[in-house]
């Protein structure tokens, strides 16, 4: 299968962006207080599940089938991420309203 050279300039930017924002993640790991790094670990998370996901799909795409399971691996890890969030929201909702 030929891959356009924009999807993979397209993807590589997307990759970019999503490494600027793991250092801005990683200086929230480092503040002192200790809800914000709750929060930038499970965001550190997701940030390195769609790495791995937009990865895997590129790498599956213009190099081999072989490397699809680097990119169901950052989605599952993409999913477990969001219901730990969901899970979190829902808890704070529920202290909210009693």
């Amino acid at each position: 299968m030929d891959i356009p050279d924009w999807f993979l300039w397209a993807a590589l930017g997307f990759s970019v962006l999503q490494a600027a924002a793991l250092v801005r993640i990683v200086r929230r790991l480092r503040g002192p207080d200790r809800a914000v790094r709750s929060m930038a670990r499970l965001e550190l998370l997701d940030a390195v599940s769609t790495v791995m996901l937009m990865t895997g799909l590129v790498l599956s795409l213009s190099v081999a089938v072989s490397w699809f399971w680097l990119s169901l691996a950052g989605f599952a890890l993409m999913a477990a991420v969001y219901a730990v969030k969901g899970l979190d929201l829902l808890r704070a909702r529920r202290r909210s309203a009693a």
